[in-house]
């Protein structure tokens, strides 16, 4: 599955892109796949409870957005392997090994089916139908621990899909597998549910009390913390900001969903670290958006700083430099 999975990467190289104008490009191939099979994916999530977000970015990672041979060929937009309790057609390709056994489907949604199958019905992937379907980065680093890819980037693609694409939007229930236009991403303002809460906090605090909310500060910057089921739109209601303003400074759509123990930054970024942090070492399920808000730095300065393309994806282990 993995060896493929980077073939169908090498598929995606030329293809056209749309730059927006936050200098994040988007693939058009991508964008085409997600309107053509998000309704599938919202129908698995109310079926299975997997996020939609996680069915939609793990097909757009395993199957080239629907243009690599397994999946033009097999209908398999994910990759899957035949395993010994497969008994249905078969479909040969080379991956790790030469030839391998894969599985073949009569349309694309018997493979979103199977897909869904797949993982619940497998002991080593149980715990993650504990965890928030809203929960996509949760998700995304639980099927890398759980095995199903050997890629040490393969969680950090996933959320990288996920929030280029505004893919969680169709975690959010209400939409039922319509097509999310830009007209009504930009529009959302709905509270999002609870998902895992964020381990790491910001390390200095010399904050004040300013109700109804706790405001901190620390490497010079002013923030609060998210609540369970916040939203930038109640943030900024509570402290008296724009939504626009406090989406621009933490450098996310204004509908981006907020976990409990979130950073939000109440004022603009700074371009570097503030010493000693020199270095971050990757870990699971990061992003550089991540990376950005947990050291108080804009994603733009973390991208050049490492002289990182827009399409980067931190991998685990790996050194970025902060400063």
């Amino acid at each position: 599955m993995n060896k493929y999975t980077r073939q169908t990467l090498v598929l995606l190289i030329g293809l056209t892109v749309i730059w927006q104008a936050s200098g994040q490009r988007k693939i058009a191939s991508y964008e085409q796949y997600i309107d053509q099979y998000n309704h599938l994916a919202a129908e698995q999530e109310k079926k299975y409870n997997i996020p939609a977000s996680i069915k939609l970015a793990q097909a757009i990672l395993e199957s080239g957005a629907g243009r690599a041979r397994l999946a033009r060929e097999a209908n398999n937009h994910f990759g899957i392997k035949c395993h010994r309790d497969w008994k249905g057609k078969k479909a040969y390709h080379d991956d790790d090994l030469r030839n391998e056994c894969f599985r073949r489907y009569g349309s694309v949604k018997d493979s979103y089916e199977d897909h869904s199958r797949f993982l619940s019905e497998r002991p080593r992937y149980a715990k993650l139908f504990t965890l928030n379907k809203k929960d996509y980065r949760g998700w995304a680093k639980g099927l890398q621990q759980c095995g199903y890819a050997t890629d040490r980037a393969y969680a950090n693609k996933l959320i990288k899909l996920i929030e280029d694409y505004e893919l969680y939007l169709y975690d959010m229930g209400g939409k039922s597998g319509n097509k999310v236009s830009s007209a009504k991403k930009k529009a959302s303002k709905k509270k999002l549910k609870k998902g895992s809460p964020q381990k790491k906090t910001p390390p200095a605090n010399d904050g004040k009390r300013l109700l109804p909310r706790n405001v901190y500060k620390t490497y010079g910057l002013i923030y609060t913390v998210a609540r369970y089921d916040d939203s930038f739109a109640q943030i900024a209601d509570d402290l008296g900001f724009k939504t626009k303003d406090l989406a621009r400074y933490n450098e996310v759509p204004e509908d981006f969903p907020l976990r409990q123990g979130d950073i939000i930054y109440l004022e603009k970024k700074k371009k570097k670290a503030d010493m000693p942090n020199l270095f971050h070492q990757v870990q699971i399920g990061e992003s550089m958006h991540s990376i950005s808000q947990y050291y108080g730095i804009r994603v733009k300065s973390l991208y050049k700083l490492n002289r990182k393309e827009p399409d980067y994806v931190p991998v685990e282990g790996e050194t970025l430099k902060l400063r």
